[in-house]
């Protein structure tokens, strides 16, 4: 399995044999950047729609299915789980709803935190389940503090950390740098590597906290 990043909550998740995954896609043309390019089977969005079906998401080719709420799918072998959270601290008073993603691609898991803002509940984080790859927002101005994101590394206890939503070059939206993670993890510098790959039953006996380049 490989997994890319495009920058802002957008990777690609990649198995032979298995739908292709695009978490978060975003408008390249507001803010810079490029979406993944070939085919995209499933989207997911970390962002509550009515009527996700309807959705066009404008440079992703051939999306068949857009999920975008909190459910438990299956389609072609790969297992979701959408859990039910929120974007602040105040149960979506602020800044609304999210969902986090569980994705379960030839047994490895990753979990897409999306644009989460609080720490998650004990029965969120046992949705979850076993989580080989966390990925976490760590630069949303007003989501998770440095302090709050390396909590919930804890709790979640994955093998492999990916920061994303924090600011990198290229793109023009409003996110922290995200050395204040890394210094609260205790990492003085995050490999960082072109992507991700990982196989069925690789796991680390300690956390890792990787950093992916931004595809250009």
């Amino acid at each position: 399995m490989e997994l890319t990043w495009y920058g802002l909550g957008c990777f690609r998740i990649v198995e032979r044999g298995y739908p292709t995954i695009v978490t978060d896609p975003y408008v390249a043309e507001d803010v810079g950047g490029v979406l993944p390019r070939g085919r995209t089977d499933i989207v997911l969005s970390s962002i509550l729609l009515d009527e996700p079906e309807k959705i066009h998401w404008p440079g992703l080719r051939n999306v068949s299915r857009t999920i975008a709420g909190p459910g438990e799918y299956e389609m072609g072998g790969v297992f979701v789980t959408g859990i039910a959270s929120f974007k602040d601290r105040k149960r979506g008073a602020d800044s609304g709803q999210n969902v986090i993603y569980s994705i379960n691609v030839n047994g490895v898991v990753i979990c897409h935190l999306g644009e989460l803002g609080h720490t998650p509940t004990q029965a969120q984080v046992e949705a979850m389940g076993a989580v080989n790859v966390l990925l976490i927002p760590v630069g949303l101005a007003d989501g998770l503090s440095p302090a709050m994101a390396s909590e919930i590394v804890s709790l979640v206890e994955p093998d492999i950390v990916i920061p994303m939503n924090y600011h990198v070059p290229g793109i023009q939206a409003a996110r922290q740098p995200v050395a204040r993670f890394l210094k609260e993890m205790g990492v003085a510098h995050g490999e960082t590597v072109e992507s991700l790959k990982l196989s069925s039953g690789q796991t680390s006996e300690e956390t890792q906290v990787m950093l992916l380049e931004v595809q250009k």
